[in-house]
């Protein structure tokens, strides 16, 4: 694992991006990296949603979507993805170093927050790959806590190396000096990984279909008239785990009319 970290600077403004400085890059295996800018402090917006980012290619920007992985309240903008090595973006972008200038878009949006959820009492996150950018937001974010009894954060990667982050669910925020005595009674995190052996191994529709993560996690089984969810993951997942859901009961919500479950595909960068 490579770190590299710098002291912040300012934003430049231009159109539809604000030109951010990188002030850390971290590189957790050959296929997936993070990095944080600079955050313009006029940007604004809600943990859980996604903003285009990208660099100036040949004069033109070259951008695609990223869930921020920062919570609304961080000084700094971070952002989780994957290496293409022929992707026109992240072929160039996993080459950023600390200093350099990356856009990022004006206009956050995206599905994925409380605003479009029903009350519950317990909150389930599910994201497989890069799809736990948004829970590291929301993860971080107190106002989760004051909606939801429970957080569950689930991840689901091919191979244990892909476990990134893994640190700051189990230890970092549960210890954290001040969202520690929010987080620690209230979050659980379950990774699994589907390629290697490991403690937790397999889909997490299969292990949602079978009862096992809730048996895991020492929970009762789902039930739409307390749990709510949060989904992000690979269409194929996403095209699983809606009927799954939907077959017991929990309906899809959105901002204008807030149901059971919301999701949001992760976004394959290139």
């Amino acid at each position: 694992m490579h770190v590299t970290e710098t002291a912040a600077a300012p934003a430049k403004k231009s159109g539809a991006f604000a030109e951010e400085t990188v002030t850390l890059v971290q590189h957790w295996t050959d296929r997936l990296f993070s990095f944080r800018t600079t955050r313009d402090p006029s940007f604004r917006f809600q943990s859980g949603q996604f903003v285009m980012v990208g660099l100036m290619v040949e004069g033109k920007p070259l951008v695609r979507a990223y869930s921020i992985a920062s919570p609304s309240w961080h000084e700094e903008l971070e952002f989780y993805s994957i290496k293409a090595p022929n992707g026109p973006l992240t072929s160039r972008l996993c080459n950023i170093e600390v200093g350099q200038t990356v856009l990022v878009g004006r206009k956050p949006t995206g599905t994925l927050v409380v605003d479009g959820l029903k009350p519950g009492r317990r909150l389930y996150m599910l994201g497989t790959g890069t799809g736990l950018a948004p829970w590291l937001s929301l993860a971080r974010d107190p106002d989760v806590y004051d909606h939801f009894e429970t957080v569950v954060v689930t991840h689901t990667v091919r191979q244990v190396a892909d476990l990134n982050y893994r640190e700051l669910f189990e230890s970092e925020l549960p210890n954290d000096e001040i969202l520690g005595e929010i987080v620690a009674p209230k979050l659980k995190y379950y990774p699994t990984v589907t390629r290697e052996p490991f403690p937790t191994q397999g889909r997490i529709t299969d292990l949602i279909a079978s009862g096992q993560m809730c048996r895991d996690l020492g929970l009762p089984d789902l039930d739409p008239a307390v749990d709510r969810l949060m989904l992000c993951g690979g269409p194929s997942v996403l095209a699983d785990l809606k009927p799954l859901l939907e077959a017991r009961g929990f309906a899809e919500g959105s901002l204008s009319q807030p149901g059971d479950y919301v999701l949001e595909r992760a976004f394959v960068e290139s």
